[in-house]
């Protein structure tokens, strides 16, 4: 109900639009007023309408001639009826209207009820939907922290298994080189026992060929001499044979001593050859090591990229 609009104002303003020559109405009387509830208007229009007929009796009393003749009475009369009539007429065409009106009115309340109940109806589900959207991204989020704790812990282990990796293959690095060093050492030594070695053979071999040609030399002058001294020729080849059999034994352990030494040879050829096979050995390793490291990354990337 608006504010300060009272039966008078209503009243006054139908009174106003019946002398402006037309119907008093609530949207008139409204206009006229310029503000006002419908429902309360058509309820002081209601009360207008009822003392409308008591109204112009008063008037047509006041204006009632005394001792007028019984024809202007009588025409007077019908003029009364005739308005009254009138007025009746057009008391219910208004109401008639204003049914029709308060019923289009409570029809537009109730499809705007029905329409308000429907989006309500609509808001609380959009409410409830938008309550389990924020419990769900809660939840998410709560799952995304933990994902990113435990990305960042894997990220730790994985910079500690980098640091650790590093470690190895520069330890690895280290005991290459130590091995190159040792190997290139013994490399170094077999070569100089080899040569040592063919040195020693060398030389038992000349001073084996120089007892031979010496012993030949000997069985020359044996022989020269034979002829002459054959006692002495005896006595010295008993010596000669002696000296051909010390020169045998010796020439048999110089042959043992250079078979020994060939077999030293050998051994050492084969150290040398395991030891030319280490670098290759120790790079194998190392690409086990780095193919080792490359795997147990790789899980590690395929848990953080889920």
């Amino acid at each position: 109900m608006a504010k300060g609009i009272t039966e008078t104002d209503v009243h006054t303003a139908a009174d106003e639009i019946v002398a402006a020559g037309e119907r008093p109405t609530v949207e008139r009387i409204r206009a006229h007023l310029g503000t006002g509830s419908p429902n309360t208007v058509t309820r002081w229009l209601d009360t207008w309408w009822k003392q409308l007929g008591e109204r112009l009796q008063k008037q047509q009393s006041h204006r009632a001639l005394p001792k007028a003749p019984d024809a202007v009475a009588s025409l007077a009369g019908e003029w009364w009826s005739l308005a009254m009539e009138h007025a009746r007429a057009n008391a219910e065409i208004a109401i008639s209207q204003r049914s029709e009106a308060l019923q289009a009115e409570q029809a537009a309340l109730k499809t705007a009820k029905e329409e308000f109940r429907d989006e309500a109806a609509l808001l609380r589900q959009q409410a409830a939907d938008a309550t389990q959207l924020r419990e769900l991204a809660q939840a998410r989020a709560v799952e995304l922290e933990r994902l990113v704790h435990q990305l960042q812990g894997q990220n730790r282990e994985l910079a500690r298994q980098c640091e650790a990796a590093h470690a190895r293959v520069t330890e690895a690095e280290s005991q290459r080189q130590v091995a190159e060093a040792r190997l290139q050492t013994q490399q170094d030594q077999a070569a100089s026992e080899r040569d040592d070695l063919i040195r020693h053979v060398r030389a038992v071999e000349d001073r084996a060929h120089a007892e031979v040609d010496r012993g030949r030399q000997e069985v020359l002058e044996l022989k020269q001499r034979l002829a002459s001294v054959t006692r002495e020729h005896d006595a010295a080849r008993k010596s000669q044979l002696k000296d051909i059999e010390a020169a045998r034994t010796e020439a048999a352990d110089a042959c043992r001593d250079a078979a020994a030494q060939r077999a030293r040879a050998e051994v050492l050829d084969a150290q040398l050859a395991r030891l030319q096979r280490l670098p290759s050995a120790v790079e194998k390793a190392l690409k086990q090591a780095t193919s080792s490291t490359k795997l147990k990354r790789t899980p590690k990337r395929s848990q953080r990229s889920a």
